[in-house]
């Protein structure tokens, strides 16, 4: 049975199941959620009142989140994490013309390597490391030009654009878990080669519009062992990244592939891995779906902590990324369109986002930049907030839409 109460009688662990306004006009995803961290109480008095809290569901052993970002979880739970706190010495204006080229000459890099490989040939490791230790080096002064460049680029061949997309968020995610640089960049090659064995699996398997037949969906499988035998055949190329690419299928709960491992018998980049590339195969087309948007994608990851993925790297990645990624196109209380162009470390529910639409869908010249969590207004008595977020792609904003100025 609900309860109304007051938002200044909160308490870690209660379940907030209703608010005394529309969750729409909020900036919160889940409708409906444990109380674990000061800043979601904090969230809620700037909106509402009161709330309605269901004791039943109230988890008082529920985690105190209280991190802050960069600081990473507790090291003896995640083994490697909170090791160092990558501070952003650049801003993403002034890191935007690096990103382009990291980018750009890192997609010339695994676009060569994915090709060979096609034809049979041996994976070429040192051209790898050139791309992701690229992106890893933007990436360490600010995550956001990077994953911005990422989010709105002219998309290619789709295993090629999964790989940097999943590599990206890789390291943007060991970044953000206070990972040395040396695990940082493991975890961005992880990300990018664990799916390199898809490449020898027949095409029209892969583009199957319906639902795969039992003995289909076993060589599917196969793409792990396929990916195994090829990391560990280069040379040159660490080892350890072989073994942590072949986890990217296994489930916390134990019912995943190859190993029907569980729990932390995962090893933390094979993990986080495993719900990277869950978020963005859901946030992409897929011959047998369409793409989720980045709001969600992440509600359905949460919903899967404990049970699919690990609880508290669900919550971390969620924390990461944002609510509202770098590169979401989201739709403004205004009407207007625009795109989140950077996060705020603090408030994360409250970004910096580019307008480049107005409410009639027109292009917006010139351009404005709006702090979200400096409350900026949109009418004399009412700040603007997100109303929602569209799917990448659908809402016509291309990249070169965007004017960036240092």
């Amino acid at each position: 049975m609900k309860k109304k109460i007051p938002v200044g009688d909160l308490q870690f662990g209660m379940y907030v199941q209703e608010l005394d306004r529309p969750w729409t006009e909020t900036s919160f995803v889940f409708q409906g959620f444990v109380v674990t961290t000061p800043e979601e109480i904090e969230e809620l008095k700037k909106h509402c009142q009161h709330v309605f809290i269901d004791p039943e569901k109230a988890d008082l052993d529920a985690p105190r989140l209280r991190l802050r970002p960069g600081a990473g979880p507790l090291a003896a739970d995640l083994p490697g994490t909170g090791k160092v706190v990558h501070g952003e010495g650049f801003s993403v204006e002034s890191e935007w013309p690096q990103a382009q080229t990291a980018l750009k000459e890192a997609q010339a890099d695994v676009g060569a390597m994915f090709e060979a490989v096609q034809v049979e040939q041996m994976l070429e490791a040192g051209q790898a490391k050139s791309a992701v230790g690229n992106m890893t080096a933007s990436m360490l002064r600010n995550p956001d030009a990077l994953m911005l460049f990422s989010a709105m680029r002219a998309r290619g061949g789709y295993q090629l654009e999964r790989a940097m997309d999943v590599s990206i968020y890789m390291i943007a995610f060991a970044r953000f878990l206070g990972m040395e640089e040396q695990a940082v960049e493991r975890a961005g090659l992880v990300g990018l080669l664990q799916d390199i064995g898809m490449l020898h699996l027949p095409q029209e398997m892969l583009q199957k519009s319906g639902r795969l037949e039992p003995a289909e969906f076993k060589v599917v499988q196969g793409h792990v062992a396929r990916t195994t035998k090829i990391l560990a055949g280069a040379a040159g190329l660490p080892p350890e990244v072989a073994q942590l690419a072949a986890l990217h299928h296994e489930r916390y709960e134990g019912t995943g592939y190859p190993r029907g491992l569980r729990g932390n018998a995962i090893d933390v980049i094979g993990a986080m891995a495993g719900i990277v590339d869950t978020f963005d195969a859901l946030t992409v087309k897929r011959p047998y779906a369409e793409a989720m948007s980045p709001s969600n994608a992440l509600n359905l990851l949460f919903r899967m902590r404990e049970k699919t993925f690990h609880p508290v790297l669900v919550e971390q990645f969620i924390r990461c990324i944002g609510y509202f990624p770098v590169g979401s196109i989201v739709e403004l209380n205004s009407g207007e369109v625009g795109v989140v162009v950077s996060q705020n470390a603090e408030q994360r529910l409250q970004p910096r986002v580019m307008v480049v639409r107005d409410a009639s869908g027109q292009p917006l010249n010139p351009q404005k930049l709006l702090n979200l969590a400096k409350q900026p207004k949109m009418s004399a008595d009412e700040p603007y907030r997100i109303r929602r977020t569209l799917e990448y792609g659908h809402a016509g904003v291309s990249l070169s839409e965007i004017v960036m100025r240092r």
